[in-house]
């Protein structure tokens, strides 16, 4: 995140590409006029996915080998996939096994259900069907139980645990079988079918140096700034939790005052946020290449297969994909649940800071293994918790909020509320079920993004 203090720098120009949307995946049909009464935007136009940077366009032809128009055509892809994926989760309720994207250009959809019956209506929204044995609540029940066991055992020997919904299971990374074996057996899982993939790696935190902008922790350990928040009047930013504890002090990456860490959660979760000084003034900017900027819109969440860029002081601008959503991983200090796995690299002195996918911020480094010379993994905190947890609102270049009287009660739809996929709010007398998680922005009325919302 570029924190405009005692610095200057030249925003990006956008670069308004259109709407480039596959054959094979079409655009997800406008449930509701905009407010303005034209055409409702689709997901590429609501995400900001049809105006990238050409810094975050620039990295993901580099990292994923495509040239300018197969990155610009993945991103759109991305957007509209998610919006269709949302609808079919909805639809298909507790039949649903999972979402991911396929090809160069994340043009192949394919959606998971464990009825054969649900294969015409799959196909219906443009995506490819797979009827598999378990579905997502299965998986995802399995996975409780490994974490439950491991507050009772050792995880040294089995670093990461996760659902793959490609493989419709569950996988426990191991260094050997038998510590996998043992790890499955603790949990009480081994009938049901968890798998256990051996890798030597063991995921260690990046936190020396910093990614994005440079702050450090009590004049010594530095880090990143992930993204900019607010809450209420303070404003400042989100980072990882193993960087520093609550009452710590930071300062810029000019080492003059900058915040307060006000809260932090490490081991379990790694998610923290900084109040800043009134000197330091929050942007919806992710620092990229050579010093130019990406701006988020928001935080609608990637679908596995998704391509993500991280920012980082060590090793620079990356990109890569994301492999599976809700890992677990054991690092020495202990265990945290919740976050993203992918493929992009990084190396000590990346922590907490930003991953992007298309305009949309995803979450904060957490750790990893392996580097940016052999390649790697590495894992990140998703953002929608943190805001979630703390109360925050995420900075963003979005336009104004849309018109409409805000309504009261448990489930009114609620700007600056974060969403779960299927979460259901009433707005302007109508009742919508939500496509994609995010953190409500007040431009995103349910009526105007049916790439967010579908009318029921």
């Amino acid at each position: 995140m570029v924190l405009r203090h005692a610095r200057t720098a030249r925003r990006s120009a956008l670069v308004a590409l259109g709407a480039l949307v596959l054959a094979g995946l079409p655009q997800a049909a406008a449930a509701d006029a905009s407010p303005a009464g034209g055409p409702a935007p689709g997901a590429a136009q609501t995400l900001g996915a049809d105006r990238p940077s050409p810094h975050l366009l620039s990295a993901l032809q580099r990292d994923l080998k495509l040239n300018e128009e197969q990155a610009s055509k993945r991103l759109v892809n991305e957007a509209e996939a998610g919006t269709r994926a949302g609808r079919l989760r909805n639809s298909l309720g507790e039949r649903y096994a999972g979402a991911w994207l396929r090809g160069t250009t994340a043009d192949e959809l394919t959606v998971a259900t464990t009825d054969a019956e649900d294969v015409a209506a799959i196909k219906a929204e443009g995506a490819t069907a797979q009827v598999v044995e378990r579905p997502l609540a299965a998986l995802q029940a399995a996975k409780e139980k490994l974490d439950a066991a491991a507050g009772r055992v050792s995880t040294v020997d089995t670093p990461v645990w996760y659902v793959d919904v490609v493989k419709n299971q569950v996988v426990v990374q191991a260094v050997d079988q038998a510590a996998g074996a043992a790890f499955v057996e603790a949990a009480g899982v081994a009938g049901e079918d968890v798998g256990i993939r051996l890798a030597p790696e063991r995921p260690r935190l990046l936190q020396d140096i910093t990614g994005g902008d440079a702050y450090y922790i009590n004049d010594s350990a530095r880090c990143s700034v992930g993204f900019s928040v607010t809450q209420g009047s303070q404003g400042g930013f989100v980072t990882a939790g193993h960087c520093g504890r609550a009452g710590a002090t930071t300062t810029g990456y000019d080492r003059t005052a900058q915040g307060t860490f006000q809260a932090s959660e490490f081991p379990g979760r790694d998610m923290a946020w900084v109040a800043t000084q009134d000197s330091w003034t929050p942007t919806p900017d992710v620092k990229a290449a050579d010093g130019q900027e990406v701006q988020v819109t928001g935080s609608a969440q990637a679908l596995v297969g998704a391509s993500v860029c991280r920012s980082g002081s060590t090793t620079g601008w990356h990109c890569g994909v994301i492999e599976q959503h809700d890992a677990s991983v054991r690092y020495p200090e202990g265990t945290v649940d919740g976050l993203t796995r992918t493929t992009v690299c990084a190396e000590p002195g990346d922590s907490g800071g930003p991953y992007v996918a298309g305009a949309q911020a995803q979450g904060v480094t957490s750790g990893g293994s392996g580097n940016c010379t052999s390649g790697g993994t590495t894992f990140f905190q998703p953002v929608n918790p943190i805001l979630s947890q703390y109360g925050l609102t995420l900075v963003t270049a979005s336009a104004k909020a849309a018109p409409g009287e805000q309504e009261t009660g448990a489930q009114a739809w609620t700007p600056g509320r974060v969403y779960e996929a299927g979460a259901t709010v009433t707005r302007d007398g109508v009742t919508y079920q939500c496509l994609q998680a995010h953190q409500a922005q007040g431009a995103w009325a349910p009526a105007g993004t049916p790439a967010l919302w579908q009318r029921v």
